[in-house]
């Protein structure tokens, strides 16, 4: 027969996992507390006079002339992507490079990091045809 201290040890060790997760769960609670009081105290704090001059659209100094829209070019956002892209492939590179130097990894994860570099170069070289690089 089972000694009781050994059955219950799978139950503390679910306590022990959990009491990790409670901690983080009151920290974060914490957190939104503390928000919540701020932008409360602000609110009750500030003074509130509002006129028609501070009820105005104001931006950069200049007063709003015309309608609300404006037109963007397309490329602003491609631009906006491809740094997108390269940062994610930046941020790839650091976990990959310490797994390649654990031993028994170096040739699996050399052919997966050019596999992945070839793809974004395929998307540069898609984005360089279609003269998108070009800033006119």
């Amino acid at each position: 027969m089972l000694e009781p201290a050994v059955r219950t040890a799978p139950v503390q060790l679910a306590a022990d996992y959990f009491e990790t997760y409670s901690v983080i769960g009151v920290l974060a609670a914490i957190g939104v507390l503390f928000v919540a009081v701020a932008f409360t105290a602000g609110r009750l704090l500030r003074p509130s006079v509002p006129t028609a001059e501070k009820l105005l659209t104001y931006e950069c100094g200049v007063d709003p002339v015309g309608e609300g829209w404006a037109h963007t070019q397309v490329r602003y956002y491609v631009y906006a992507f491809l740094y997108v892209i390269f940062a994610v492939d930046s941020i790839f590179l650091f976990p990959w490079a310490t797994v390649y130097a654990a031993p028994g990894y170096g040739g699996v994860t050399l052919v997966e990091m050019f596999i992945f570099l070839g793809f974004l170069a395929v998307g540069l070289l898609y984005a360089w045809k279609k003269g998108v690089l070009e800033w006119t």
